[in-house]
């Protein structure tokens, strides 16, 4: 499913939304299943106000985070300093990891502030070192007492492993998986880091963020659910107060330590959150598509069931502007390293 481009990727789905959206007399029908986030989280939500959600018991559980909005710019250095080195920048609104840089030094977050749009605000996290991420997809009824994981999926950076011979730029050269990603790493890891030759048996990471976008891995990760896992995603789920459906992206130390609950949260995503186990390259295409027809299904049919309890979904317009907006600011943030 990867290797498609993704708008050739996305014709079935859209389809699928459309015609679920006649079925159900309204194609903003989603955004009612999380009350306690913007849009439901179909677009332009706010990831603090995602994260401020969650109750203050759970606070272990999630990665200490600020936000700079304009008028902090001439506090966040003093900011950053509460956190720590090194620490993420990253959009208040934002998709895909564009925009999101980790930044080790305060010369790093001057550079970034330079960088990102001026009118806009910007999320200073600190650096769970993981080094596992994962995305644990959650959902539970309107009557339900308890959720469940109805997805698991493990990110893996993207990365190469030296033979002590080839460049970092060569051995991406021969990966078909970052062969055509080396413009974006020679201007994010300059022309001297991309041309270092590691030694043999090295692992180099390439970049902060694991996203597909820039060459990272995922992984169909079910295997590692337990019901530790599950009542704790639920437990932290359910202190939100109007969270339902949607993705918890994680850092964790092992998979013994996810199975066990033990991970720190740093970015809560709603109804648009993509189910990316079935990005996983070992499933076949039919397959991935039928989880994800499967997934958008549900969606909309708890959904429903919100809207005859009395929640009335957002317009279209309302979801055009917030679309939009994201769309615009996309555009205009600093590269991620």
């Amino acid at each position: 499913m990867e290797r498609l481009p993704k708008p050739v990727l996305c014709i079935p789905l859209v389809l699928q939304w459309l015609w679920l959206g006649l079925r159900y007399r309204s194609l903003t029908l989603p955004s009612v299943v999380n009350p306690a986030i913007e849009t439901g989280g179909l677009a332009g939500e706010s990831k603090a106000a995602c994260l401020a959600r969650i109750g203050q018991a759970h606070a272990p559980w999630v990665a200490r985070t600020v936000l700079v909005s304009p008028a902090d710019i001439p506090a966040a250095a003093s900011m950053a300093r509460t956190l720590g080195y090194p620490l993420v920048a990253k959009p208040d609104i934002g998709w895909c990891g564009h925009g999101v840089r980790r930044i080790d030094v305060v010369d790093g977050l001057t550079a970034y502030i330079a960088a990102f749009p001026p009118d806009a605000s910007f999320l200073l996290q600190e650096f769970v070192p993981g080094p596992f991420e994962a995305g644990l997809f959650y959902s539970r009824g309107p009557t339900e007492a308890h959720g469940r994981l109805i997805g698991l999926a493990i990110r893996h950076s993207p990365q190469v492993t030296g033979d002590g011979v080839r460049s970092i730029a060569a051995l991406m050269a021969a990966d078909p998986r970052l062969c055509s990603r080396i413009g974006h790493y020679r201007r994010a890891l300059s022309t001297r880091g991309i041309d270092h030759v590691p030694m043999r048996g090295e692992c180099v990471i390439l970049g902060t963020v694991a996203s597909l976008r820039v060459g990272g891995r995922y992984e169909d990760a079910m295997r590692l659910n337990t019901p530790a896992l599950e009542d704790r995603v639920d437990a932290i789920a359910r202190s939100m107060h109007g969270f339902h459906f949607g993705r918890l992206d994680v850092r964790f130390g092992s998979e013994a330590a996810l199975q066990r609950g033990e991970f720190r949260i740093i970015e809560i995503n709603g109804a648009g959150s993509e189910a990316i186990q079935f990005w996983d390259p070992t499933m076949r295409l039919r397959d991935a598509y039928r989880g994800v027809f499967a997934k958008q299904a549900a969606l909309f049919a708890l959904a429903a069931r919100m809207r005859a309890d009395g929640a009335v979904p957002i317009s279209a317009m309302a979801l055009a502007t917030a679309w939009w907006r994201q769309l615009r600011l996309m555009r205009r943030y600093p590269s991620s390293n």
